[in-house]
């Protein structure tokens, strides 16, 4: 690769051993994928874990002087003191957590503990370039903002927020951009759980190509933030284009680049009915509810508010949002009317950490293939249904 000067000095240490390891890593990675160059990033977002290997990295990173010069929003964690109250946290867990807090902090993180920042907290400018990890970050910002990222691990973003520069390759070069794969949607899209069915079934007809919908039109946030975390858990999917929606498809000709599709395909309901039966377990009785894999938009906890008005849950519920969010629903209400109904609320955490163990071999109910698919190995077993069948279900103690 060829470095400026000042990546030159980066790389060989003279701006300390955090940033010189840092790079290092930046230039592997683009000599990997066969880059010429890094470009400067202006933005970025570190999926976080709490877990050994990324907490390991991070404190290597801080004990050699790292300093963020592109300050990065950051994954959930999970709140210490609220989960000591209503579940078990280990010793261990408890050590980790307090680990990642102090080293993400240290080096200069923006502690969002937000796993849908690309809404509310770090929004990019079309054709910006940026360094973002998290399944469904990664979709929103290159296909919703048509900004600029490739589908970083936490270390890679990490690594471009401390050097402000990332490998100059996929997806933030036009080609790379380009549709590959005509999705026809002939499906019913009534509310966002079709466009997370919609999501999940995509990548079995599409493949890893680039997929163009047409026959969609005017979705919400919502609906484009579930589409793209499907799209990225069910088949690695980081960049989508919807014709007359997404800024890079005004046209299906725009869109393929004046090229012709590699393939085409067709999603149907038939097809959305399959995918859901496929990864739900079966009805039944269940255990809890929980949401917001992505975490939850104010629009989706008043959704919930609105159906527990009056109502007492069977089950436990769950709602993950953010700390702002969260705000917000005090302010409007709605966390009253869900604690008065049984249900929690809580901000900066998510179903993939260590503070659900309450939880562990028990079946639930949730709206999101995705918090089933990241719970397998932590025993828990999810039927899927969407937002409305899932609180009728909690108020129930069952699904059909």
């Amino acid at each position: 690769m060829k470095l400026t000067r000042e990546e030159q000095q980066m790389l060989e240490g003279k701006f300390g051993e955090g940033a010189a390891t840092a790079m290092q890593v930046l230039v592997a990675l683009g000599e990997a994928f066969g880059a010429e160059r890094t470009v400067e990033i202006s933005r970025a977002h570190v999926a976080l874990s709490n877990q050994e290997a990324d907490l390991w990295f991070v404190e290597k990173l801080v004990k050699g002087g790292a300093k963020c010069r592109v300050s990065p929003t950051v994954n959930p964690g999970f709140n210490l003191e609220y989960f000591q109250e209503v579940s078990s946290v280990s010793p261990a867990d408890e050590d980790t957590i307090k680990r990642t807090r102090a080293a993400y902090k240290a080096i200069g993180a923006t502690l969002t503990y937000n796993c849908t920042p690309y809404l509310e907290k770090n929004i990019p400018r079309f054709g910006e370039i940026t360094a973002y990890s998290e399944s469904s970050a990664t979709p929103y910002i290159n296909s919703v903002y048509g900004a600029r990222t490739n589908r970083e691990a936490a270390q890679s973003a990490l690594c471009a927020a401390v050097t402000g520069r990332t490998p100059l390759y996929g997806f933030l070069l036009d080609e790379n951009r380009k549709g590959e794969v005509l999705v026809e949607v002939q499906a019913e899209l009534r509310n966002d759980f079709d466009y997370h069915m919609l999501g999940y079934a995509a990548p079995k007809k599409t493949g890893f190509g680039v997929p163009v919908f047409t026959g969609i039109q005017n979705p919400s946030p919502e609906d484009l933030m579930n589409l793209g975390a499907q799209l990225n858990t069910a088949g690695a999917v980081s960049i989508y284009h919807i014709v007359g929606v997404t800024p890079e498809a005004p046209t299906l000709e725009a869109a393929f680049h004046g090229e012709e599709p590699k393939k085409r395909v067709i999603i149907t309901d038939d097809d959305l009915r399959q995918v859901r039966n496929a990864i739900s377990a079966d009805g039944g009785k269940i255990d809890f509810a929980f949401f917001g894999c992505p975490h939850l938009t104010i629009a989706q906890v008043a959704e919930i508010a609105r159906l527990l008005v009056g109502k007492q849950l069977a089950v436990e519920l769950w709602v993950c949002t953010s700390y702002l969010t969260k705000e917000l629903a005090n302010r409007m209400g709605f966390l009253d009317i869900i604690r008065k109904a049984g249900g929690h609320i809580v901000e900066d955490t998510c179903i993939d950490q260590p503070c659900w163990h309450h939880l562990y071999g028990k079946k639930g109910v949730t709206d999101s293939p995705k918090c089933a698919y990241y719970t397998k190995r932590r025993e828990m077993d999810f039927v899927i249904r969407s937002i409305p069948e899932c609180v009728a279900a909690a108020i129930k103690g069952e699904v059909v």
